[in-house]
């Protein structure tokens, strides 16, 4: 059952003009060097100072304008327990472990139709998910690197799922016509946590690896809710799926279902069968409204990508995601209504 908490506030103190970005970085689809799980389990919990400080965060006009929006963070409960991870067997992988696992969504029925319809495609290389009429949430690094935004970040657009006419402007009939073309919409604008940035966040970085766009025009539709993650044992068979669009399998949309092996307050390790170009894909679990007997899907992680670390002295790899804590569903909710009051439960 999806468990309604009380939402901390995100409150905007004061905004800043800065100097426009270079848009000189390179993006990057897999991450080296991050902070893994034994890293996680050393790391202080924030203080209240580092939390205002981690969620401020930059926004990024289409004209290339560029803000500071400073935050204060009310009723946050913060953890004494520290960014804690269950501890369960570490083991090698690759990004395809063993049988690919992976389905191609070739059923335009599918395709065209909930929840396979609100992955979306980013410009830069990524994937994303739609979030509100007229927002979309994607992994941060798809856009900035830590120290500066990204090349082709700068006229960002949003591909949404289209199936293919005839020339006539007919559909064409049958189910076999898998390929979907995109209708692709400009941005105009875009949030990112000052946590992502080098400098702000040392090692935590990847926690913060989350981002919201805004789309010139509102889109018309089904987009899917937001959600606060639950820890493994809360979720049925562990299991969460998500649908991006896979680099080495052009054009088609990708979805995957596996279950997670371990987990710290912020992140999911898990070992979906995963390649670049599926960052940013939101991550969602299928549970029951309290009290009634519908199911709904909600997004509880943004998929950031394929990780090395260092376990033990060794050179491991995992796919990791970003949970949607208490914390950042008050963000995440801030920035699509631009208050806080249609977010004080999730």
């Amino acid at each position: 059952t999806w468990h309604l908490k009380k939402i901390p506030q995100i409150v905007r103190e004061r905004t800043f003009s800065l100097d426009s970005p270079k848009f000189e970085a390179k993006p990057k689809l897999e991450l080296n060097s991050v902070c893994g799980i034994e890293c996680q389990r050393k790391l202080p919990v924030p203080s209240l100072s580092d939390l205002k400080n981690l969620l401020s965060y930059e926004t990024v006009f289409e004209n290339g304008t560029r803000t500071l929006t400073e935050v204060n963070v009310l009723g946050a409960a913060l953890d004494p327990a520290g960014n804690t991870t269950t501890r369960r067997p570490s083991r090698k992988k690759r990004q395809i472990y063993g049988t690919d696992s992976r389905f191609s969504i070739y059923d335009k029925r599918f395709m065209t139709n909930f929840p396979f319809n609100t992955a979306v495609k980013i410009s830069t290389g990524c994937s994303g998910i739609l979030v509100s009429p007229k927002h979309v949430l994607t992994a941060a690094h798809c856009l900035h690197d830590g120290k500066d935004y990204v090349k082709g970040s700068k006229r960002l657009r949003v591909g949404l799922m289209k199936t293919k006419s005839r020339g006539n402007g007919r559909k064409r009939k049958g189910t076999s016509d898998g390929m979907p073309s995109f209708q692709w919409t400009r941005v105009k604008s875009t949030h990112i946590p000052k946590g992502w940035f080098k400098g702000v966040s040392g090692d935590i970085a990847l926690d913060y690896d989350y981002a919201v766009l805004e789309l010139k025009r509102p889109h018309k539709r089904k987009y899917m809710e937001l959600g606060i993650s639950p820890t493994i044992k809360m979720m049925p068979g562990s299991m969460i799926h998500f649908s991006g669009f896979d680099n080495d399998r052009s054009g088609q949309l990708v979805y995957r279902f596996c279950s997670i092996s371990d987990e710290s307050n912020d992140l999911f390790y898990q070992y979906c069968d995963a390649e670049p170009g599926s960052t940013g894909s939101g991550i969602y679990l299928r549970l029951k409204e309290p009290n009634k007997k519908k199911w709904k899907r909600k997004i509880i992680a943004v998929y950031s990508g394929h990780q090395w670390v260092d376990i033990n002295g060794e050179q491991q790899d995992y796919n990791v995601a970003v949970r949607i804590t208490p914390l950042k569903y008050a963000q995440i909710c801030f920035w699509i209504h631009g208050n806080d009051e249609n977010c004080t439960r999730g």
